[in-house]
């Protein structure tokens, strides 16, 4: 039986949560309301990595449970999905701002800018918050160079830690700080803030760069082929995810598993002795009340010039060019044919 909806107050903002004690994580007996209540507890930092910033909501409106599934494709189905345009019935003062997708077609999305926009959408179900690496004000320019450490199988959370510190590494080599933090899952995200003064495309040049570095210096441990078949058992650097329309869990996402895991926000000296399950539902906002945001002061913004004159070297001495978007991207200027390697016509190649 649902149990009545219940009006809270959200730094001065009323926000209605309906059935509060509908029952999320049925393994943790955690509700509806709980949800809602972690979010307010780790407030400043999950405001601090949405505000002012297009984001698309992974609605899990049943709660999660296992086997319940996300859909990802036109057609599919689901228990949960992806709001990639604010819903019609958003209150007035959830405010949105438009995105344009590969496709060139555009859509108004949230645009988080204070903890009851939070709460709002945590009541529609919200348990990942997936913003854009722009902000309202540039739609077209980052401001973030983001960096998916993906481990593959046979690695795991601490293979991606060490891959980690190398990345950041060589980050500090072109002039750019690294943020570290947990995806929730078993991968590491890096967060380097750059000016908002080159494309999406530019920005995915900058992180091919840095991976092919990476790799390079860590062979048999690291790999940027975007075929699974060609990867082995190494940390994958995802570099699809500086495309244009690809983001990444916000910090402070609530992972859809029965852990109710999160992601973490970690100094560089905590990267290599924590792991992923220390962070979930109930831990999280323990930490937060004793530490703050470890990103709550933010190192200043890179300049990609000096990475984007090493992509114009890596092509003009070595033909080191561009690499496979995903399929369903238009064809861009300069990119590979989009063919697995079993798949490959000896004949056309």
């Amino acid at each position: 039986m649902a149990t009545p909806a219940t009006v809270i107050d959200v730094d001065g903002q009323s926000v209605r949560i309906s059935n509060p004690d509908k029952v999320y994580f049925p393994s943790l007996g955690v509700t509806k309301m709980d949800v809602v209540q972690y979010f307010l507890a780790v407030g400043p930092g999950i405001c601090s990595a949405l505000h002012h910033r297009p984001t698309t909501l992974e609605r899990w409106p049943g709660g999660y449970q296992d086997g319940f599934r996300l859909t990802t494709r036109m057609g599919d189905k689901g228990e949960a999905f992806y709001q990639k345009r604010i819903p019609k019935t958003a209150p007035e003062w959830v405010p949105s701002a438009q995105v344009t997708f590969p496709s060139g077609r555009t859509a108004d999305e949230v645009c988080p800018d204070s903890l009851a926009v939070v709460a709002w959408a945590a009541n529609l179900g919200t348990l990942r918050f997936h913003p854009w690496p722009v902000t309202a004000a540039q739609p077209d320019q980052p401001d973030q160079l983001r960096i998916d450490l993906d481990p593959q199988p046979g690695t795991d959370f601490h293979d991606c830690a060490k891959v980690g510190l190398v990345v950041r590494e060589t980050l500090a080599k072109y002039g750019l700080s690294a943020m570290p933090k947990t995806s929730g899952g078993r991968g590491l995200h890096i967060f380097a803030p750059i000016a908002p003064k080159w494309s999406f495309v530019e920005v995915r040049r900058a992180v091919i760069v840095i991976g092919r570095e990476v790799a390079a210096a860590l062979p048999g441990e690291v790999t940027m082929d975007w075929w699974k078949e060609e990867r082995g058992e190494r940390v994958f650097i995802d570099f699809n995810q500086a495309a244009r329309d690809r983001t990444m869990a916000s910090a402070y996402s609530l992972r859809p598993n029965s852990r109710a895991t999160a992601s973490a926000p970690l100094q560089w000296d905590e990267v290599m002795d924590v792991m992923p399950e220390d962070f979930d539902i109930r831990t999280l906002p323990k930490r937060f009340a004793q530490i703050g945001d470890p990103w709550a002061v933010q190192p200043p913004a890179g300049d990609l010039s000096a990475l984007l004159d090493k992509a114009a070297r890596d092509l003009h001495d070595h033909q080191m060019g561009d690499l496979p978007y995903p399929p369903e991207y238009p064809k861009m200027p300069g990119e590979p044919p989009r063919v697995a390697p079993s798949k490959r016509n000896p004949a056309n190649w």
